[in-house]
């Protein structure tokens, strides 16, 4: 299904520093990304702030609204090793309007084409599915 939503021009220059850390984006863990005002085009909504981690990008997410997001995960595999792996989070709760969540489900794959290098993506609906231990953490542990 076409939306004919498309990104922003910043989008994919921005998201490969930040997959790189270069310059600004050394030591940013998320970056998030929402519809513009008119539904037609995906902007950035937020940078996160250099040294924030896992739990502060959840709490930047609306309790009422969508947005996506890539997300530099670091985890310790099985072995003992640190390692981070680069995820793309789709946040749609089920409290969000109808219109909002049919959006942003049939406009993912416009902005997941622009962050080359992510392989892995997660679909939440609600805070439960944001759970570290229980849902992210085994998710991208299968791609070690």
């Amino acid at each position: 299904m076409s939306t004919g939503v498309t990104c922003a021009p910043d989008i994919a220059e921005t998201f490969e520093s930040f997959k790189l850390q270069k310059a600004e984006y050394k030591g940013v863990t998320f970056i998030t990304y929402k519809m513009n005002d008119s539904n037609s085009e995906i902007v950035i909504d937020k940078v996160g702030e250099i040294g924030q981690k896992y739990d502060d990008f959840v709490a930047c997410l609306p309790e009422n609204d969508c947005r996506y997001a890539a997300v530099d995960i670091h985890f310790s595999t099985n072995d003992g090793r640190d390692t981070s792996k680069l995820v793309f989070v789709t946040w749609i709760p089920d409290s969000a309007r109808v219109k909002a969540k049919m959006l942003y489900a049939a406009s993912k794959k416009v902005l997941h084409s622009e962050l080359t290098g992510i392989g892995i993506m997660i679909n939440c609906n609600d805070y439960s599915d944001l759970d570290f231990e229980s849902c992210i953490k085994p998710e991208v542990m299968k791609f070690v």
